[in-house]
């Protein structure tokens, strides 16, 4: 039983290596309250073989680098590691009551800190958000990793309406011939624009205009509250149950979908009744239109980068007098990580050093040197122009080389 699905069953051969998983972690004295780390391999096998085992699973980002991977481990303290495909033949697994309201997914989010944080989610809140997407037609597509809780997401709750889920590494319009359903982030829209479906979902509350389909469903949500509010009719509204305020043009929610709280060192630290993730928005007449996040966060193909964890590398590099991370508009991947340096670094050591230190994903793929970064009255980087002379094409920078 996998109870995190509601009972739905699975296919017979997934089934059987959730079996085999389960009976491994059993051999290791893993149970209910036991943590779980994810490496590569059958990661869906693996999860659900946690979640049949009561145990809370943490999948692990394979790009984070090795500073980044420790940390995470350290706010996790995983009780084991696995890794593979399970053994076929691990035997027999105990049935053991589980918890709903138990922890079951240890999803990580960026933050400006540059170390991954490590959240706590409960079955049940799952649960509640797969009742508030509702049922989809198969099959269902899900081409992304699922060390993404938004990918992870599509696929248990693909196997929740009990619909045949296909699992592809990316997205293309080969991939996505003949499914009847597709997960996607904004900058996936133009891979499939001319792709028929009966349903395509989307994760993101920005989606331009040009892109929208007849049978578009889009919701917003965080890592921390999961869903949030669903387009409908038009109109970005909120999830039935799901509470929202606005203090001085901040979202704060309150909601039976959002995570537990937050790891410190292997100890939760809980989540106050309302929370934030700094996102500024408007609410009028139960309509939110979202305008984006406090803290610079850059979308990137469908991966969110944490402007000032980039920003803090890059400033140990010698010569660096200052530096901004934002990103340059870009057709398909929405946004490209952009450098814009103050001073006279060497370009091979800011690249040697976002090697080192960052996941591939989050490294600028744009340098550009800036004799003055534009700046607030107070002496701050002035993100926001920044960012619109980047989209503009006139900041008065020059590559780096």
């Amino acid at each position: 039983m996998t109870p995190v699905l509601g009972g739905a069953a699975l296919p017979a051969d997934l089934a059987a290596r959730v079996g085999a998983g389960a009976a491994e972690l059993q051999r290791r004295g893993i149970g209910p309250g036991a943590r779980v780390a994810i490496g590569d391999g059958d990661i869906l096998a693996w999860f659900l073989a946690c979640d049949r085992r009561g145990a809370a699973a943490l999948v692990l980002e394979p790009g984070w680098s090795a500073r980044e991977r420790a940390g995470v481990l350290a706010d996790a303290r995983p009780d084991t590691v696995v890794e593979g495909t399970p053994d076929a033949g691990s035997g027999t697994v105990e049935d053991i009551p589980v918890d709903l309201a138990a922890p079951f997914y240890l999803p990580t989010t960026s933050g400006s800190s540059g170390t991954p944080k490590v959240l706590q989610r409960s079955r049940a809140s799952w649960l509640r958000s797969f009742e508030a997407l509702g049922a989809v037609p198969g099959p269902v597509l899900v081409a992304g990793p699922l060390s993404s809780s938004l990918f992870l997401f599509g696929a248990l709750h693909a196997l929740w309406c009990g619909a045949e889920l296909r699992l592809e590494p990316r997205l293309s319009a080969a991939a996505a011939r003949g499914a009847a359903t597709v997960h996607v982030v904004p900058a996936m829209l133009p891979e499939i624009a001319a792709v028929p479906f009966e349903l395509v979902v989307c994760g993101g509350a920005h989606v331009p205009e040009g892109l929208r389909r007849p049978e578009l469903l889009e919701y917003y949500g965080s890592a921390e509250h999961s869903l949030i509010a669903i387009r409908q009719d038009g109109a970005l509204r909120p999830v039935s149950g799901v509470d929202l305020d606005v203090r001085a043009g901040e979202l704060w929610v309150r909601s039976p979908l959002a995570v537990d709280g937050r790891l410190r060192g292997g100890v939760l630290d809980p989540s106050p009744e309302w929370t934030s993730v700094g996102d500024r928005v408007d609410l009028v007449d139960g309509v939110l239109t979202v305008h984006g996040r406090e803290s610079a966060t850059i979308g990137s193909g469908g991966f969110l980068v944490a402007a000032e964890e980039v920003e803090a590398v890059l400033r140990a590099v010698p010569g660096v007098s200052d530096v901004v991370v934002a990103g340059s508009p870009h057709p398909r991947l929405g946004a490209v990580v952009t450098a814009v340096v103050e001073g006279e670094p060497a370009l091979a050591d800011l690249r040697a050093a976002a090697r080192a230190g960052l996941d591939p994903r989050k490294r600028p793929r744009i340098w550009l040197r800036a004799k003055e970064i534009p700046r607030t009255p107070a002496g701050k980087p002035a993100r926001a122009a920044l960012a619109a002379a980047l989209a503009a094409g006139t900041l008065d920078a020059e590559p780096l080389r």
